[in-house]
């Protein structure tokens, strides 16, 4: 069963993986995406995580691969119908990741009405840096995040600029799944996804508190 890596040490088993399309504005301005009024929900599986350290490798039937850096939750308390004022309660920590999409893959199935699973979940598909407990970033809902490409600003993402707050999304999903301990829910991505190639170096950094380093094989 796979893990995910706290800066303490500790671990927790990984149940599911949520993610959250269309949640910054100027994200689904730039792909031509209308704005829903319900969070946008699709999975990854499990096999899709990556941590850091290890090299993401680009699969050999796309030509299009994007990144996307996303705030990442775990859910350390599950339930069903969590209220929106409790659902702070249930995070046990938070992450940065890059949901990394075949981008030509997704829109060859978006224009044919079919589901994206496989533009969105293939191996690696899901980076992961370590996560930090709660109290090392008080305030997620005002966190600010950037992702380097080869030392040059490609991503910066304002958690207050999400279209559907922390809160909102954990008490959403929990609406329509019974989340679990070990559930985590990447949040969203910011404006400036692009493609990535072979040697390519991926930086990530959540305020002050928490880095990452990903490098393309």
């Amino acid at each position: 069963m796979p893990t995910i890596h706290f800066t303490d040490g500790s671990q927790l088993a990984v149940a599911n993986i949520y993610c959250i399309g269309r949640n910054y504005a100027a994200h689904a301005a730039e792909l031509g995406n209308t704005l829903e009024p319900e969070p946008v929900v699709f999975l990854k599986p499990t096999s899709a995580l990556l941590h850091e350290g290890s090299a993401i490798t680009l699969p050999d039937y796309s030509n299009d691969v994007h990144h996307e850096a996303e705030l990442v939750l775990a859910i350390g308390l599950g339930g069903k119908h969590i209220a929106r004022d409790a659902a702070m309660n249930h995070v046990a920590g938070y992450a940065l990741g890059l949901d990394l999409t075949a981008r030509d893959l997704q829109t060859q199935a978006k224009n044919k009405g079919l589901p994206w699973a496989v533009a969105k979940g293939f191996d690696g598909s899901a980076c992961l840096s370590h996560f930090i407990v709660p109290a090392l970033l008080p305030e997620p809902q005002a966190a600010r995040f950037s992702l380097q490409v080869n030392g040059q600003i490609r991503q910066v993402g304002d958690c207050s600029l999400m279209i559907h707050d922390l809160p909102a999304i954990i008490a959403y999903l929990s609406s329509r799944f019974t989340l679990q301990p070990g559930d985590l829910i990447y949040t969203g991505t910011p404006a400036g996804v692009a493609a990535i190639q072979a040697g390519d170096v991926l930086e990530l950094a959540l305020e002050d508190v928490l880095k990452a380093r990903f490098e393309v094989a």
